[in-house]
């Protein structure tokens, strides 16, 4: 009898071992604003998953289990609060160019979907991503350009540990993932723009959020957030985590719905607090493949790696102190 140590374990891969899906950033340095593009030139079933209370988002309605079995030709993340619902005219533009889309006999219509998150207080809260933003990342998605994490794509203008004000917040990004097992791809994209803390959910501890009065160390943000008098105050603050989960697993509608829900484990492993009212948390999750799996092994394979991603959205998100305060001021 095999012993449980012996058996099959999820191998980190690249990005690229997951066939049918291509992903490309675009991003102002300068402004600190961006834009993450996953395209399916096959056409992919969609579901998501909304926890937070504040979504900036597109097409949301289509990913129903009730709505029709459309393909879905790209998920987009971005900053620029709801300004950035832009980005996602580029990319339909871009496909529509390239021949993919719903042909309706007439035209072909790309069907994209997208969510946005809030980083105006950070870099420039006049510069959004836009439609050229969203053509830019589909042709840094086609060229095979490598996505890395911490501050490219969605990430750029990303931040966490706000419930104090900018000043006491620090700066997070883009995080990836992807892992096999046996033949099960799953694969994580996330930016993390989270009010609360984020912790290593491997060790327990808190590796970026709320930094104590003079920046020194971290304070806790549930224990600071027990103590405001004024809860509404938090509407002033704008946050959200947005990703996606892609898999080759062959998955219905309601199967990725049901698979976004529990990757949303990940969230409550690793940001504290997470899905208020004044976040716009949302994941996604697509189907590009043909592979048999079962779905309960999967959500948990998917909130793994999920949270690899998380942690490395703010690990690898470093800025120089000075830089972001006077950013932040």
């Amino acid at each position: 009898m095999m012993d449980d140590a012996d058996r099959p374990q999820p191998e980190e891969v690249a990005l690229s071992a997951l066939e049918g899906v291509r992903i490309g950033n675009a991003e102002n340095a300068e402004a600190a604003t961006g834009v993450t593009v996953m395209l399916f030139p096959g056409g992919a079933l969609v579901g998501a998953d909304v926890s937070g209370g504040g979504p900036a988002s597109r097409e949301s309605a289509l990913l129903s289990p009730l709505t029709a079995d459309t393909p879905v030709n790209g998920i987009v993340l971005s900053g620029g609060s709801a300004y950035g619902l832009a980005a996602s005219d580029g990319v339909m533009q871009w496909l529509e160019e390239h021949g993919i889309g719903f042909d309706t006999g007439v035209a072909r219509v790309p069907i994209v979907v997208q969510s946005c998150l809030y980083d105006l207080t950070y870099g420039s809260a006049t510069v959004r991503p836009d439609a050229a933003m969203g053509r830019a990342a589909c042709e840094a998605a086609w060229a095979g350009k490598a996505v890395e994490n911490g501050s490219f794509g969605a990430g750029a203008g990303a931040t966490v540990g706000k419930l104090r004000g900018m000043r006491r917040g620090m700066k997070s990004g883009l995080g990836v993932c992807a892992v096999r097992l046996n033949g099960l791809v799953m694969a994580a994209v996330v930016a993390v723009n989270a009010l609360g803390d984020i912790c290593d959910e491997r060790t327990g501890k808190t590796i970026a959020g709320l930094l104590n009065a003079d920046r020194s160390g971290f304070a806790d943000s549930r224990t600071a957030f027990y103590a405001l008098d004024d809860v509404g105050n938090l509407f002033a603050q704008s946050n959200t985590t947005i990703g996606a989960i892609l898999t080759n697993a062959a998955f219905s509608k309601a199967q990725l719905t049901k698979l976004a829900s529990m990757t949303r484990n990940a969230y409550a492993r690793c940001i504290r607090p997470v899905g208020t009212l004044v976040d716009g948390d949302t994941i996604y999750a697509a189907s590009v493949g043909t592979q048999r799996a079962d779905l309960n092994l999967a959500g948990s394979l998917a909130a793994d790696v999920m949270a690899r991603a998380i942690v490395r959205a703010v690990t690898a998100a470093r800025t120089d102190d000075g830089e972001y305060l006077a950013r932040c001021l």
